[in-house]
């Protein structure tokens, strides 16, 4: 359950500081939202590496599943725009791909 959180919050953390970047470069906003992005991006790798993992490389690949479920949810709860199928079904299968990963017997 802890790998899961860290992972949310890194989900989290790399999207919002990503996102000010968006805004910032296509949605015309101020320069100045690249700080809060910085410190989210900074908090984003700080949180990754607190994963209990001996491998970065699982990790990373692990939380891909994560961070690309959880852009979905971005993109209807913060941008307004309701997920489709597609945006959905593909969600799920990264999820699922983080599950083999994750649980896998090794």
């Amino acid at each position: 359950m802890m790998t899961f959180l860290t992972y949310a919050g890194a989900a989290l953390a790399e999207i919002a500081g990503c996102f000010a970047f968006w805004s910032w470069l296509r949605l015309g906003r101020s320069a100045w939202w690249a700080l809060p992005g910085l410190a989210a991006l900074a908090a984003f790798a700080v949180l990754l590496t607190r994963v209990d993992s001996p491998a970065a490389g699982r990790a990373f690949a692990a939380y891909g599943g994560v961070y690309v479920a959880a852009s979905v949810l971005w993109l209807w709860l913060a941008e307004g725009q309701r997920p489709d199928r597609w945006d959905l079904a593909g969600g799920a299968i990264c999820l699922a791909g983080t599950a083999i990963i994750l649980l896998g017997r090794r």
